[in-house]
C-alpha cells in the first residue's frame, strides 16, 4: 500500500520498535495528525481473550469525560410517554414500527446510535440483519436497551462510547479528536483503559492487554507499553 508524503514524514517521528509511555504516545499522535481535517484519535487494544468462548466476550460502554468531539445522532425506538421523554432529552429521531420500512427498504441510516425501550425490542429485532452488521443493534450491556431513555440519550450526547471485541479479539474505539489537548486525550484514554481492565473476564489467563496502539485517522500508530497500564 503506497503511503502519501505526509504519512511518510509523520511516520519518521515514530519508532515502531518502541513501547511508549502514555503521555509521550499521546504527544506523538497529536504531532503526526497532519491531515487537513480534525482527525479522530483511535485506540486499538489487542486482548488475550478468545472471543469464540462466550465467557471471554467483552462488551460494554463508558462515558469519556471530554466526549469524542463528534456530534452523535441518536435514534430512539419508544412509544407514548417514553417517546416524548426521548424527544425532550434531545434524540434526533424517535419512532416505532413506522421506521421499519424506512430502514429496511429505503436504506435510511442517518443515525449513529440506536436506543430502545425493552418493550420495543420485538420491533427492533426485525432490523437485526441491517443494524447488526453495522454495530447499531441496541444492547442491554451497552445501556442502549433501557426504560431510562433520558439518561441513555444524555450519556450518549456527553461522549458515551461502546467497546466490544471484534473477530480478531481487538477492541477499536475513538477517544477524541486531534484538536483535543493532551490532557483531554489522556483523561479519555485512562477512563477507557480502566473500564476495559474492569471488564476483564475471569477466565482469561496470562497477559490481558497484549498490545495497545493509539493512532490518528490518517497517521501512523504509536505503541503504548501495555505492562504499564495493567
Amino acid at each position: 500500500m503506497k503511503r502519501g508524503k505526509k504519512y511518510v514524514e509523520a511516520a519518521k517521528a515514530v519508532d515502531r520498535a518502541t513501547l511508549y509511555e502514555t503521555a509521550e504516545a499521546i504527544s506523538l499522535v497529536k504531532k503526526t495528525a497532519v491531515a487537513k481535517f480534525d482527525e479522530t484519535i483511535e485506540v486499538h487494544i489487542r486482548t488475550g481473550c478468545d472471543g469464540r468462548h462466550a465467557d471471554q466476550q467483552i462488551r460494554g460502554a463508558v462515558v469519556l469525560p471530554h466526549g469524542t468531539g463528534k456530534q452523535v445522532r441518536v435514534l430512539v425506538f419508544a412509544r407514548d410517554a417514553k417517546a416524548e421523554e426521548a424527544k425532550a432529552a434531545g434524540a434526533e429521531f424517535v419512532g416505532a414500527e413506522e421506521l421499519i420500512p424506512r430502514i429496511q427498504n429505503e436504506g435510511w441510516l442517518d443515525f449513529d446510535v440506536v436506543v430502545a425501550t425493552p418493550d420495543m425490542m420485538g420491533v427492533v429485532g426485525r432490523l437485526g440483519r441491517v443494524l447488526g452488521p453495522k454495530g447499531l443493534m441496541p444492547n442491554p450491556k451497552a445501556g442502549t436497551v433501557t426504560m431510562d431513555v433520558t439518561k441513555a440519550v444524555h450519556d450518549i450526547k456527553a461522549g458515551k462510547i461502546e467497546y466490544r471485541l471484534d473477530k480478531t479479539n481487538i477492541i477499536h474505539v475513538p477517544i477524541g479528536k486531534a484538536s483535543f489537548t493532551e490532557e483531554q486525550l489522556s483523561d479519555n484514554f485512562q477512563t477507557l483503559i480502566e473500564a476495559i481492565l474492569k471488564a476483564r473476564p475471569s477466565t482469561v489467563k496470562g497477559q490481558f492487554l497484549k498490545s495497545v496502539v493509539i493512532a490518528p485517522t490518517m497517521g501512523p500508530g504509536v505503541k503504548i507499553n501495555p505492562m504499564k497500564l495493567a
